[in-house]
C-alpha cells in the first residue's frame, strides 16, 4: 500500500487508487475541499515535495493553469494515489476558516 506523509501531519498507508483528497480526510488532515472533487475551486491544492502524483487530466490543468497555480500545485480531488507521496496542503479548514463542501466521490 503506498504511504502518503502529509507535512506536519504524519504519514499512513492508503489502499492504491483511492483520492488523495479523501486519503487525507479519512486520516485526520482536515484538507479543504469546496467543489466535491470536480477541479472546479482548487482549495484542495497541494504541494508535491516527493513523489510522482500521476498524470494530470485536462481539467485540472485547464483549472490551474486559470488560477496560476500550474507547476506549483496539484488538485487533491484529481489524484488517485499510486505510489509513496509528501504532500504539503496549501489550504486546511483549520487555517482558511471555511468549511469542507460535499464529500468528494470516491
Amino acid at each position: 500500500m503506498p504511504k502518503i506523509e502529509v507535512e506536519g501531519r504524519g504519514s499512513f498507508e492508503v489502499p492504491a487508487g483511492q483520492k488523495l483528497v479523501l486519503a487525507m480526510e479519512e486520516n485526520g488532515v482536515d484538507v479543504l475541499h469546496r467543489c466535491g472533487g470536480n477541479a472546479r475551486c482548487t482549495t484542495c491544492r497541494v504541494e508535491i515535495l516527493e513523489g510522482d502524483a500521476g498524470p494530470m487530466g485536462d481539467a485540472e490543468k485547464a483549472k490551474l493553469e486559470e488560477k496560476g497555480f500550474l507547476g506549483q500545485f496539484r488538485l487533491a480531488c484529481q489524484i488517485r494515489v499510486a505510489g509513496d507521496l509528501r504532500v504539503r496542503p496549501a489550504m486546511t479548514v483549520a487555517t482558511s476558516g471555511l468549511e469542507a463542501g460535499p464529500r468528494p466521490a470516491d
